[in-house]
């Protein structure tokens, strides 16, 4: 039974309602390469003898083992392999949990330090979370380092010494009334415009991971509609008629070795998503191609387009000649 709509996944087939979902999803990688560059940066920071925190580390070698595949994988999107395209949905899904994860401990670190900063806690902002050193000698956090309004000094004679005096000074807090959890960094005005800025930067993200499934989708739709059957039972222990024939199964020419496997761990998750039934066939313009298999809707019912090839023959003059009597006279 096929979910109702508003559970499946949304399958846009334009990009901005603009251009195509290949050149959406070529400027999606691009913009991916772009960012993936800083880890070559930021490795290259520490010939420089910057001190970088193991968090840190990690995310740009991260991001220079992503650059390479990226390399490989972004030539697909042109040429249309099913194969290369599935990849890069499944990598862009993966590298979008794993900047979000990276954005949560930076976030997390970052109001631990401010926390500790407005409450003037004498912890380390190493001992806080992950990174903190790091974000707390690189926040700007050094003038003044105290958060106070005036300074008292209280002189006092010397043990042992009459011609010298001992001084003490403490600072009177600015502010007695700031609160020094971590609630109150994150509410402050700064604070809520940053947490804005992110979301709607990850709301943009998110649709962006949408555009490059939808395209892996109808490249992988239109492979097999080129060189396969359309909708038939599947040859992976499936007997929906609903569902499409994987190309990855074993016995085709895709199936074969690790890339076979390969492809069919990708096609594993969201089978209904990727071979499923839609309800018009309008995808096809949106992937910017033309089908071939004979002219087969996605139910496997063959179509007529355009003129017959015997009309068209009739017309151009290129058909047979007309059975003439006298030739028929002449038989008999």
């Amino acid at each position: 039974m096929p979910l109702p709509s508003i559970f499946r996944i949304p399958r846009p087939k334009t990009f901005l309602y603009l251009m195509s979902l290949r050149t959406g999803t070529e400027l999606v990688t691009l913009s991916l390469l772009l960012n993936k560059v800083s880890g070559l940066y930021g490795i290259l920071a520490l010939l420089t003898g910057f001190h970088l925190s193991p968090l840190q580390l990690s995310m740009y070698i991260y991001s220079l083992a992503a650059l390479a595949l990226l390399c490989y994988l972004a030539p697909h999107i042109r040429q249309q392999s099913p194969l290369q395209c599935l990849a890069l949905a499944w990598f862009y899904i993966f590298d979008s949990l794993i900047n979000a994860t990276y954005t949560a401990l930076f976030g997390l670190s970052w109001f631990a330090v401010l926390a500790a900063h407005v409450s003037d806690s004498d912890a380390p902002a190493s001992d806080l979370v992950p990174g903190g050193s790091t974000v707390n000698d690189t926040a700007g956090f050094t003038s003044p380092k105290y958060n106070v309004s005036k300074v008292d000094v209280i002189a006092t004679p010397a043990a042992g010494v009459t011609t010298g005096q001992d001084a003490v000074a403490f600072g009177t807090p600015a502010s007695a009334t700031i609160s020094s959890t971590l609630g109150s960094a994150v509410f402050q005005s700064g604070s809520i415009t940053s947490i804005s800025v992110i979301s709607a930067l990850w709301a943009v993200r998110l649709y962006f991971v949408l555009i490059v499934l939808a395209y892996a989708r109808g490249v992988l739709r239109q492979h097999i509609l080129a060189t396969g059957s359309a909708f038939q039972p599947l040859h992976t222990g499936s007997d929906s008629a609903e569902l499409a024939e994987n190309p990855f199964r074993n016995g085709r020419v895709e199936g074969v070795g690790w890339q076979g496997r390969l492809g069919r761990a990708m096609v594993a998750v969201g089978r209904g998503y990727w071979f499923g039934k839609d309800d018009s066939d309008e995808w096809v313009r949106g992937v910017g191609g033309k089908f071939g298999g004979g002219g087969r809707k996605l139910d496997g019912t063959a179509q007529r387009t355009g003129v017959g090839e015997r009309e068209r023959r009739a017309r151009s003059g290129t058909g047979p000649p007309p059975l003439r009597v006298a030739a028929l006279q002449e038989v008999r």
